[in-house]
């Protein structure tokens, strides 16, 4: 640690020399600042010492030295979900709200599941499906930990995620997902 605040310390000073020398007055009008917002305040040492020097990404802890501004063509945005599409050739189940793909027939378990909205089926896997935080419930079988699913492309809550049976009869559920009939249809060769 001494080593580092030693180190800081020799730069501070170095930068003190540089500031006061001609080459950084007129490097400093020749090059467009770097480091400084666009309305830059009266020139002052420190904004100098910026204008003839990059930030380094090590400074950026230092409150002497701004940090580089985000360019303006680059904006923070929302990254854009990919999709599962399951094959074509088999029965699917989609969500009724945007037919984003959510499982395959061949994975449905049981259609003997009450859900918060009526009939709920239980699947052994799913796609396009977001796990929220795990919370304990008490449903109509007993004490589980469950985690509510959402649909990844519209975020509608879906159904849940069994994570956890205290009941060993209950068991069989852990990691299968309930989805709600009120929020999927049937895709793909149902006729």
């Amino acid at each position: 640690m001494k080593l580092v605040a030693d180190v800081q310390l020799q730069l501070r000073k170095a930068l003190l020399v540089i500031l006061f020398s001609s080459r950084c007055r007129s490097a400093a009008l020749l090059s467009p600042p770097r480091c400084l917002p666009p309305n830059p305040p009266p020139t002052t040492a420190l904004t100098c010492v910026l204008r003839c020097f990059p930030c380094e990404p090590t400074w950026a802890g230092s409150p002497f030295l701004h940090r580089p501004p985000t360019p303006p063509m680059v904006r923070m945005t929302r990254s854009k979900t990919f999709q599962a599409y399951l094959p074509s050739c088999h029965r699917t189940y989609s969500c009724i709200h945007c037919r984003a793909h959510l499982a395959n027939h061949d994975e449905l378990i049981s259609k003997s599941f009450q859900g918060s909205q009526g009939r709920a089926y239980l699947f052994n896997s799913v796609v396009n499906v977001g796990c929220g935080p795990a919370e304990e419930r008490v449903l109509l079988t007993g004490l589980h930990a469950v985690a509510d699913i959402y649909c990844e492309n519209c975020k509608t809550t879906l159904g849940w995620k069994y994570e956890h049976a205290f009941e060993s009869s209950q068991k069989y559920k852990e990691g299968k997902f309930i989805i709600e009939l009120a929020h999927m249809i049937k895709d793909n060769g149902w006729d």
